[in-house]
């Protein structure tokens, strides 16, 4: 039985509400990879404003995740309403990726934010 009542039965049919959380958490997680790719889009176009912007939006989820000890507070959420602990077992992505999402998100973050400054300072001595 599940925190929300719901028997997960023998096919292993998650609860509504876990789905619920997945679906959510791959929504949330969409959102912030979307940003990761648009940094150094916006820079390219000389949007430093949307650049900065989407690094500020970025580094505040960055923030609660390591105040929350490295998780996704959705995870935990998502933790009441199954056993399964697999890398994607709280998100639907496939699970290398979600055993991998860290590592390459924060790189293609990191990457973005230097380039996103280099080009910015580029900018102002060439002035």
């Amino acid at each position: 039985m599940t925190a929300d009542g719901n028997a997960i039965g023998p096919d292993m049919t998650p609860s509504p509400t876990l789905r619920a959380v997945k679906l959510l958490h791959t929504l949330i997680w969409a959102f912030f990879a979307g940003c990761i790719v648009a940094i150094p889009l916006a820079t390219l176009a000389g949007r430093f404003s949307l650049s900065a912007l989407l690094i500020g939006v970025v580094t505040l989820e960055c923030l609660i995740i390591v105040f929350n000890k490295g998780r996704c507070p959705l995870t935990d959420v998502a933790a009441r309403y199954t056993d399964e602990r697999r890398a994607n077992f709280d998100i639907y992505l496939p699970l290398w990726l979600a055993r991998h999402n860290k590592a390459l998100f924060g790189a293609l973050f990191a990457l973005g934010v230097l380039q996103t400054l280099l080009t910015w300072l580029k900018g102002f001595s060439a002035a």
